[in-house]
């Protein structure tokens, strides 16, 4: 069994898509309709940057799901393959859910482009600049992680964010739990602790407002049940009902991403081939969760034409 994942944010880059739009029309076409979606040349800043721009939450998210759907598109168009017959299920981290949703058909481009745009411009906007962190744990397993988040809170807000593999966990708050966390992490056995240079503190209580606005705007939204399940990041379960996705997507945006389990989740279900469209992040995560898995990272267009022959 195989499943197609799409990774979050932290794998933009400028010049990302570019090549991929030069060798093929099937990629142009999706950067065009994302462009046109958003009212603005954001295929250009993923081209040409500057950085700073693309780093920016609100042209990230969408810039990341553009370049993964892209590589998908030319994947199905010019290798001549459908998602339906080649994946028995899609998981995608954090916003790569959105992207996974889209891929097998539960929502469309062009709606998946604006609502990362709102999500991304609702996250940063839910808590102000230099209120809140993050930092990544080096060598630490989801319940040290939970026992150095409750440590360092002292009444403020301090949870685990990402379990992302056994050897990484995010850990999201308030900016002086986060900076409490940090020291605090050796004597709990923790091999290092990283904080992430986030505008805002993903995943956690504090980005209340912004699923309130994801409510909202979700609530207007067209769903279609996807071709193949879904494995929900809040869950770590597959999910197929288009009114259950919209509540999970709400929940996702404070609670935790349960990438790990996700994976382990898919493994148990029988899935042995693990295919990452769009970045080279998750393939890593996988092989780190699930070392007997094949893990393949899907960017370039040789990329595309290895697997298509592998498929």
């Amino acid at each position: 069994m195989r499943a197609f994942i799409f990774p979050g944010q932290g794998s933009q880059s400028v010049g990302m898509g570019a090549a991929l739009a030069a060798a093929s029309p099937f990629a142009r076409e999706v950067f065009q309709e994302v462009d046109e979606a958003l009212g603005q040349h954001l295929f250009r800043l993923m081209a040409d940057g500057p950085d700073a721009e693309l780093m920016l939450t609100e042209n990230a998210q969408p810039a990341i799901m553009a370049n993964a759907i892209a590589t998908l598109r030319v994947l199905e168009r010019e290798g001549g393959m459908r998602l339906a017959d080649k994946a028995d299920c899609v998981a995608g981290h954090s916003l790569g859910e959105y992207t996974a949703l889209c891929a097998a058909g539960a929502l469309d481009l062009s709606t998946t482009a604006r609502l990362l745009k709102l999500r991304g411009q609702a996250m940063q906007a839910a808590v102000p600049v230099g209120e809140g962190g993050m930092a990544a744990l080096l060598g630490a397993d989801l319940v040290k992680a939970q026992a150095l988040a409750e440590a360092a809170a002292e009444g403020e807000i301090c949870t685990v964010a990402n379990d992302n593999d056994p050897s990484q966990v995010v850990i999201s708050g308030a900016k002086a739990a986060i900076e409490r966390a940090v020291p605090l992490a050796k004597e709990m056995g923790i091999k290092r602790a990283v904080v992430l240079p986030v505008s805002a503190p993903f995943h956690c209580p504090l980005m209340q407002p912004a699923a309130d606005a994801m409510a909202a705007a979700l609530a207007d939204v067209a769903l279609s049940a996807p071709v193949v399940p879904v494995y929900a990041n809040v869950t770590a379960a597959p999910v197929a009902d288009p009114e259950a996705i919209r509540k999970l997507l709400v929940e996702q945006i404070t609670g935790m991403v349960r990438w790990r389990e996700s994976i382990l989740a898919m493994q148990e279900a029988g899935v042995s081939d693990f295919v990452e469209l769009g970045g080279k992040v998750l393939g890593a995560m996988v092989k780190r969760i699930a070392p007997d898995a094949t893990a393949t990272s899907v960017v370039a267009m040789a990329d595309i034409e290895a697997l298509v022959g592998r498929l």
